[in-house]
């Protein structure tokens, strides 16, 4: 639409704008030529109007870069929230469905003894040493420190202990809809690779790891009083850099952190514990209470099997 009313312009607004003018006039023909530059410059403001400004140099890779920036906070939250369910989900089994598997090698110690005891076998005396000593593991460094500390180092119940902070498991493996919709609002705001200056990052670096500690925690109440205090603080500057250098150094290390974040997404997922999630996508806490009633279905089992050989 507007290329045919910008053909029609330049025909019509020199010869019949002064003739329009002219009957209210009524002045000699000799004057339309004087008074043609008069349109002419009329048109040359309008034809310069349109015309901005060639854009700077630096405004497509400051395009490139928030959009990168973006892309790597959401990337971020997925791999982070996919984290804590595999933490929370390891630890739950752990609580939960340790002390059954525990009862099921003491049974299975206490069939194999049964079953040595009543036929002299070499190899059955073997098999019920073996089964005894699985049932008294050599300690782990886990076990000696009460699970607060491993080969990663502290757990996140170890530092609160530190901190003074009160130790809470998780209640369950995936934080509410709640927790996880202030986690990612928080998170898109508070980030600190939105900072601008290592004052900036070193700020929003200690308000994340307050942020994903509550929501390792699934607390609703600790998120909703960081987003008020992340909107009383002071506002971030986001001004992108005004550099070219600067700005293909900051998509290089943006490329660089998606490679790191990549791998270790890839790590959780080829666990033991992320294969589980991937398979109870809708219901992981469902998928606990399934196991246990397995594991007490294998004990009910072992305990009839103990209870025969020693009738």
């Amino acid at each position: 639409m507007t290329s045919p009313e910008a053909e029609s312009l330049p025909a019509d607004p020199a010869p019949e704008e002064p003739s329009q003018g002219a009957p209210s006039a009524a002045k000699p023909a000799a004057e339309p030529p004087a008074d043609a530059p008069g349109p002419a410059d009329a048109a040359a403001p309008a034809d310069a109007a349109p015309a901005a400004p060639p854009p700077r140099p630096e405004e497509r890779l400051e395009k490139a870069v928030r959009a990168a920036e973006q892309a790597l906070i959401e990337f971020e939250i997925a791999v982070e929230t996919f984290r804590v369910e595999v933490e929370n989900f390891s630890r739950l089994h752990h609580q939960k469905l340790g002390p059954m598997y525990t009862r099921l090698d003491e049974l299975d110690a206490q069939i194999a003894e049964a079953k040595a005891a009543r036929t002299g076998d070499a190899e059955d005396l073997r098999l019920a040493r073996e089964a005894r000593a699985r049932v008294m593991p050599m300690p782990g460094v886990e076990e000696l420190f009460h699970g607060w500390i491993d080969s990663e180092g502290l757990s996140p119940e170890g530092a609160s202990m530190l901190n003074d902070q009160p130790v809470r498991p998780p209640q369950r493996v995936r934080p509410s809809a709640d927790a996880r919709r202030l986690y990612r609002d928080l998170v898109r705001k508070a980030h600190p690779d939105l900072a601008q200056g290592e004052a900036e990052r070193t700020r929003r670096d200690a308000f994340i790891a307050r942020v994903n500690h509550a929501y390792t925690l699934g607390d609703e109440e600790a998120l909703r009083a960081l987003t008020a205090e992340w909107e009383e603080g002071p506002a971030s500057e986001e001004q992108p850099p005004s550099r070219s250098e600067e700005l293909y150094a900051r998509l290089e290390w943006l490329a660089e952190r998606k490679e790191m974040l990549t791998l270790v997404a890839k790590r959780l997922e080829d666990g033991a514990i992320g294969s589980m999630l991937r398979v109870a996508q809708d219901d992981p806490d469902g998928l606990l209470d399934q196991i246990a009633e397995q594991l007490l279905a294998e004990v009910a089992g072992r305990e009839r099997e103990l209870a025969a050989l020693l009738e």
